[in-house]
């Protein structure tokens, strides 16, 4: 499973992130689709996932993340990895 990070940001006054996940099996993506509360679609074989969040939880507010950003992408990415993986082990 591979887990980039492909838009970030503010929409319609909520803060963002979405992550595009490639590697799953068809099963896996609608497992995911269909336990997830926050908004997914798959796209040619790519499960996207987009999660909302309050101010004070989104992760790119910090000053961390202004200043190393490359770094904070990567370490999100992984912890969604990590996240989708244990999720899946319930399937």
């Amino acid at each position: 499973m591979i887990v980039e990070i492909t838009d970030y940001g503010d929409e319609n006054n909520q803060k963002f992130v979405e992550y595009t996940v490639s590697g799953l099996s068809s099963n896996q993506m609608k497992f995911l689709s269909d336990n997830l509360k926050d908004k997914t679609t798959i796209e040619d074989d790519v499960f996207k996932l987009k999660m909302y969040f309050s101010d004070e939880l989104y992760p790119f507010q910090s000053d961390i993340a202004k200043f190393k950003l490359a770094d904070f992408i990567a370490r999100e990415e992984i912890e969604m990895n990590m996240f989708l993986s244990s999720f899946l082990e319930d399937m």
